[in-house]
């Protein structure tokens, strides 16, 4: 008899699935109440609140609810039905496009009805089975599952290691002359988990010796570096070298959808490849109207990002001071390295969250190695000062608490179900 489907599924639930039952609805699937900012409910009390992408504080700015609300009443949640080439286009469609374009510098762009589906679906329309793929092994889910489609050879480099880059270029250019194809070399602007830039610059002046293309995811990017925070490019002077820029609506604008830019006879020519795209609904107008009034206050209100960096200052400025490790994060992403099991880091985080008030984001393994407990922190630019400094008092003491065991002692004499 030809075996169950399921049976893998149900004996084998994954390295995160394992803890569903203890985890589910606390350390994640949490349900976080209230408006969208720094302080927010959680289990029926106030907490504040390092896990929000609203990097800008856009997603409460009084300008842009009234936008979104207005939105809704002249267009609803439906307008535009249909994918963009058959029935979902419009002038704002269209209007939206040029003011990225224009604020990215780049020749044209292209809408996406969401970001993650977007990036898969960009990576497959670049290459074809003759095609050699360069990308960073710590890239974002979205460009290893864009990568997995394609049918030709890739190869992964080490982290924003250029030797490694470049060894991996050799053997992209070695094979793509074997199959006749060219090289896509993927990165990101900003690393979300560790908050590095991506080495973009170095990795630009290596298109003089190897003759690849670069896409650049810049999610984090994108509103955050850059004199105009037009992103990772513009912060490292290199910008006109990306070939396909790409970013997100879901941080600093504060909504849903994305944007590729590039020069034009790409983006005309992703417009009738992108699948994800020709197949699925446009981007609602709601969401349209939004980010132009998004955008609009992101290249206005120079502010905002001044706000933010002197938080994230403060934030990161603090830590150091107080001997953490916090690695060589170059941007808004604030990790903070400790050692310790999953257990501990449950009970760690159960500590934080009941007793100081405080909510943020645990990674644990397989995303990060075994035995590292990262605590991954988004300041804001809607967080105080004061928030920060509370912020760094529970980090005393709930490191202290770490190393003299006591969180292992709980942890020991918790049943922890890993069925």
């Amino acid at each position: 008899m030809v075996k169950d489907l399921f049976e893998r599924i149900q004996n084998n639930k994954g390295p995160l699935g394992k803890w569903a039952s203890q985890a589910e609805g606390y350390y994640v699937f949490p349900k976080l109440e209230g408006e969208l900012g720094p302080h927010m409910t959680f289990h029926g009390k106030k907490i504040l609140n390092w896990s929000l992408n609203d990097y800008l504080g856009l997603a409460n700015h009084p300008e842009v609810r009234q936008v979104d609300a207005e939105a809704a009443a002249k267009y609803g949640a439906a307008y535009p039905m249909g994918a963009r080439m058959m029935s979902g286009h419009t002038d704002l469609h269209e209007q939206l496009e040029n003011e990225l374009a224009a604020f990215v510098k780049k020749e044209s762009a292209y809408l996406l009805n969401f970001g993650y589906q977007g990036m898969v679906s960009t990576i497959d329309a670049l290459v074809t089975k003759n095609d050699i793929i360069v990308y960073d092994v710590d890239s974002h889910a979205c460009i290893i599952d864009g990568v997995r489609l394609h049918m030709g050879k890739r190869f992964t480099y080490k982290h924003n290691d250029l030797e490694s880059m470049e060894k991996n270029l050799q053997r992209a250019t070695k094979m793509a002359l074997e199959t006749g194809g060219g090289i896509l070399f993927i990165t990101e602007g900003v690393f979300g988990m560790r908050g590095q830039q991506g080495k973009l610059k170095e990795i630009v002046a290596l298109k003089q010796k190897y003759n690849f293309r670069l896409l650049v995811d810049d999610a984090h990017g994108f509103g955050t570096l850059g004199k105009t925070g037009a992103g990772a490019g513009e912060e490292q002077e290199c910008q006109d070298d990306i070939d396909v820029y790409f970013s997100t609506f879901a941080k600093s604008m504060a909504s849903i959808g994305a944007f590729i830019a590039a020069d034009k006879d790409i983006i005309d020519y992703l417009k009738y490849n992108l699948r994800s795209q020709m197949f699925a609904k446009s981007l609602p107008m709601i969401q349209t109207v939004g980010a132009l009034k998004r955008l609009q206050l992101l290249r206005d209100n120079p502010s905002l990002k001044d706000k933010l960096w002197e938080n994230v200052n403060a934030l990161q400025n603090g830590l150091r001071t107080r001997n953490f490790n916090i690695g060589d994060t170059n941007t808004c992403v604030t990790p903070v390295y400790l050692e310790g099991s999953i257990p501990e880091a449950m009970v760690m985080v159960n500590d934080l969250r009941e007793n100081y008030s405080i909510f943020l984001s645990i990674v644990i393994y397989p995303v990060i190695p075994k035995g590292i407990i990262l605590l991954r922190m988004i300041p804001t630019s809607s967080h105080s000062l004061e928030d920060i400094e509370l912020t760094l008092t529970a980090f005393e003491a709930i490191r202290e608490k770490l190393v003299n065991g006591t969180y292992k002692e709980i942890a020991d004499r918790t049943t922890i179900d890993v069925s």
